[in-house]
């Protein structure tokens, strides 16, 4: 029986999921690792453990489905995006700790390009917005930072990657330096139009090119495991950053399909073809996949804060002691009190992108408890969803979205916060059948590729629902409420901090 090994390298744990020829889980394994916080905004890993947590759990996913290393057919690998690593290309050893894609240290560095007058550029190239988020401020910091870097940078000898490419580099033993256009299309260096590098924007940062992986597609020979690691060389055929891996996963194949991926924050992806699609809303536009040598684009939105605000309740308030105690505690609240929660505690995401700004709680009552508190802060998902939605409609006016929005990720099994869902955006909402959406796109990838997995048509059709949410709040209520949190969103950006 065939087998593909998925890797889930994400920000606070790495994870292995065994997929059989059924695209069935079979086993999963997952380790956490330390987050390291130099500073205020400061956010590292240590790229060792990234590496070992990811040794770690394929060979307990290995021992969990009882096989052997001979029985994994192909290496499938997601990964956190954004977050960048520099090594060096002859011992393989970082000069640094990862700098995380939560990471802010390089805002001042931003808004002083932004000053400038480098942003139009920048996102006319890479469809992204000047922000310390993506990797390219956050490469030039290590350059300029650690002592002797940009002296061995600009002789060659050292490389940078997000994780997938570190991974890569590490599993071929040092054969192989790529990424996929996915990963690329994150790092504020990759010009997604015309598919090369800019050297314009390296120039900007003063980074060397020399330093910068093969852009793959996200299907695509990645090379193969050197023998020492399993004890047989596996093939890897599959990357793509954790987000587009979802959608892939998701099955979102067709132009207006769109899925949202429900965790700590959101992330939704709205496939919009072959054709890039430049934001007049503040989203980003961004690679969903490539194969062949032909990008699909898509247009994304970021949620900050989603599930967070659930465990802001929990740990901070702590007015639940486990986050599915919200759904029976929604259901008991009082609907005369419109209580209204903007969970902006790190800022507001898309279409704001308001890094200042902070949360704020609205409607307040005497009567005020913990069943309306839980409420409202389920209904500031929805309600953050639907600005995302209406942002992308005005972006891409000329075609249609699907009216179906496919969701995933922990919250999504959340049932009261999913029927709010597609009653406040006026449509259904397909919850998949698979949840862990993120590692079957990988698998598919590498699966696809290698000739043991069926391609996009035939995987679309096995794509399945596990439960489907449908709209019966009325249009008057539906409206009221939202305009409630327009001016409760409003109301939080003008306040100073």
């Amino acid at each position: 029986m065939t087998h593909i090994l998925a890797i889930d390298q994400g920000t606070t744990s790495t994870r292995s999921i065994i997929f059989n020829d059924e695209m069935a889980i079979i086993a999963i394994d997952q380790i956490e690792f330390q987050q390291h916080f130099p500073q205020s905004g400061w956010v590292e890993h240590d790229p060792h453990d990234l590496w070992s947590t990811t040794l770690e759990t394929c060979q307990n996913a290995m021992k969990k489905a009882n096989l052997a290393s001979s029985d994994i057919t192909a290496i499938g690998i997601t990964n956190q995006r954004e977050t960048v690593i520099v090594w060096d290309k002859f011992t393989g050893e970082p000069v640094h700790n990862a700098i995380v894609w939560q990471d802010r240290r390089t805002a001042d560095q931003c808004a002083s390009l932004r000053d400038k007058g480098h942003e139009v550029m920048i996102s006319e190239r890479t469809g992204l917005l000047l922000d310390p988020y993506f990797s390219g401020t956050k490469l030039n910091w290590i350059l300029d930072n650690v002592e002797g870097a940009r002296d061995r940078a600009n002789r060659g000898d050292l490389l940078f990657g997000t994780v997938d490419s570190f991974l890569i580099w590490k599993f071929t033993n040092g054969e192989i330096h790529a990424t996929d256009a996915t990963n690329a299309a994150r790092t504020m260096l990759y010009d997604i139009r015309e598919g090369y590098w800019s050297k314009t924007i390296c120039r900007l940062l003063d980074i060397p090119i020399k330093m910068l992986p093969e852009v793959k597609n996200s299907a695509d020979n990645y090379g193969k495991t050197y023998k020492e690691i399993f004890g047989i060389c596996i093939p890897i055929r599959g990357v793509a950053g954790d987000q587009q891996a979802a959608m892939i996963g998701q099955a979102c194949f067709e132009p207006g399909m769109m899925k949202a991926t429900y965790g700590t924050g959101c992330f939704a992806l709205l496939n919009t073809g072959l054709t890039p699609v430049k934001s007049k809303s503040r989203l980003l536009t961004t690679i969903a996949y490539q194969f062949n040598g032909q990008p699909t684009y898509a247009l994304e939105g970021s949620i900050f804060v989603a599930g967070a605000v659930v465990q802001w309740l929990r740990d901070s308030l702590k007015i639940i002691r486990e986050a599915s105690e919200t759904e029976q505690l929604a259901m008991q609240a009082d609907e005369s009190q419109n209580i209204t929660i903007v969970p902006a505690f790190v800022g507001l995401g898309a279409p704001h992108w308001n890094s200042e700004c902070r949360g704020a709680v609205f409607g307040l009552t005497r009567s005020t408890g913990a069943p309306e508190m839980a409420r409202a802060a389920l209904e500031s998902i929805g309600f953050q969803t639907r600005d995302l939605l209406e942002a992308m409609s005005t972006d891409w006016q000329s075609e249609g979205i699907s009216p179906t929005l496919r969701v995933d990720g922990g919250m999504s099994s959340n049932d009261w916060a999913m029927k709010f869902l597609s009653d406040i955006i006026d449509a259904p909402v397909d919850r998949a059948n698979i949840t862990e959406t993120t590692a079957l796109g990988a698998a598919w990838l590498a699966g696809m590729q290698i000739g043991v997995y069926s391609g996009q048509v035939e995987f679309s059709s096995r794509w399945t629902k596990e439960k489907e949410f449908k709209p019966t709040m009325n249009d008057e209520k539906r409206e009221q409420k939202y305009l409630l949190w327009k001016k409760s969103v409003e109301a939080s950006l003008s306040v100073p901090t």
